[in-house]
């Protein structure tokens, strides 16, 4: 719609005739794809904690992929941060009792969606690369609806107006954070994109206790104070960059 309002299409048909680019935008949509599903998979069926779990992961894994593959450099309190959350995410996948196979899933896909997001984004706007993320998506969720409505059938439009809205602002409450995401990916390292998404897991986790009622292990929450210890240090490195770079200024126009 957004397009369609702005006439903004003609950028489409030039895009389909790279190749490169168009394997990196289907591997995106694949990614995303499948971390939707898990994603919502584990929140309808009350594991939203285990949810929370994949995204503390992910960071991490964003991180690795981030020195490993891009080659970028952490400062000495960032490697702390993700020590810590390391630890952190070890303690949780032991203290659960169970292979965390939802987490790691999650983790993976989203932080291979970020790496690829990261490589493509410099060419591609936000905007334009999640319309043609979904438009990839779209035959595959065509038929997984075709599918279900054979089934035990769709509950969109038949269990009320707030429930269908509600589902239609899913909608909207996905696209926008993933657009913003987007943007961020192209304009800043990926293990700072990693290192912010801490952020995360810890308002699903409150949402998982507070609003969905799941009941969190005196184990897990170790854990998670583990990894607001992550979240600490992270926030006093961010603070010292700050006051160090308006120190700089200061110092060379006072030479």
């Amino acid at each position: 719609m957004i397009l369609g309002v702005g006439r903004d299409w003609s950028w489409l048909p030039p895009l389909l005739r790279r190749r490169t680019l168009m394997l990196g935008v289907t591997a995106a949509a694949l990614l995303i794809g499948i971390n939707w599903v898990v994603y919502v998979a584990a929140v309808t069926s009350g594991h939203t904690s285990d949810a929370a779990l994949g995204y503390f992961l992910n960071p991490l894994a964003t991180v690795a992929l981030g020195v490993v593959v891009l080659r970028e450099q952490l400062r000495p309190l960032q490697w702390l941060a993700v020590g810590i959350g390391a630890v952190a995410a070890v303690y949780l996948a032991v203290a659960g009792g169970a292979f965390p196979l939802t987490a790691l899933v999650l983790a993976t896909s989203f932080s291979l969606y970020g790496l690829v997001k990261n490589r493509v984004g410099a060419t591609l706007p936000a905007l334009h690369g999640l319309t043609l993320e979904t438009l990839i998506l779209l035959p595959v969720a065509a038929l997984i609806l075709v599918i279900i409505a054979v089934g035990p059938g769709l509950s969109f439009g038949t269990e009320g107006p707030v429930h269908t809205g509600l589902l239609i602002f899913s909608g909207v409450a996905t696209a926008v954070p993933l657009l913003l995401f987007a943007a961020a990916a192209r304009r800043i390292p990926l293990t700072t994109v990693g290192l912010i998404q801490f952020v995360t897991p810890m308002i699903q986790l409150v949402c998982a206790v507070t609003l969905l009622g799941e009941d969190i292990s005196g184990a897990r929450w170790i854990g998670f104070g583990i990894v607001w210890l992550a979240l600490l240090v992270l926030s006093v490195d961010a603070a010292v960059k700050i006051k160090t770079a308006r120190i700089r200024p200061r110092r060379s126009d006072a030479a």
